[in-house]
């Protein structure tokens, strides 16, 4: 599956200056790495976002959200937003910011 490139622009905008972000290509899309560890990625004109087992239920309540789900088995911790989550630069900050705020809780790899 190819990844929106205009999407994974708008992702590294949303991640600034960020100290630590890689890249790298998986789930035929395009994932950011913060300190070798995933918060998130681009697929097609969505993005996946890392939120944690703990994080996942509520996650899964707010607008936009679902399961990430490729193999008939969900990945818990993860979550897919549809475009109309955003579509507006505040919305995909948001969601940045929430796959951001994991990884980072996590130890460096």
């Amino acid at each position: 599956m190819a990844f929106s490139e205009e999407l994974a622009l708008r992702v590294r905008q949303s991640l600034g200056e960020q100290a630590g972000i890689t890249e790298r290509k998986m789930f035929g899309g395009l994932c950011f790495m913060v300190n070798g560890n995933m918060l998130g990625g681009v697929m097609g004109d969505e993005i996946i976002v890392r939120v944690g087992a703990e994080g996942y239920e509520n996650t899964l309540e707010l607008p936009h959200a679902r399961k990430m789900d490729f193999t008939g088995r969900p990945m818990r911790g993860f979550v897919v937003v549809s475009p109309e989550g955003i579509d507006l630069d505040e919305g995909l900050d948001e969601w940045v910011e929430r796959g951001l705020k994991f990884a980072v809780s996590l130890p460096p790899k």
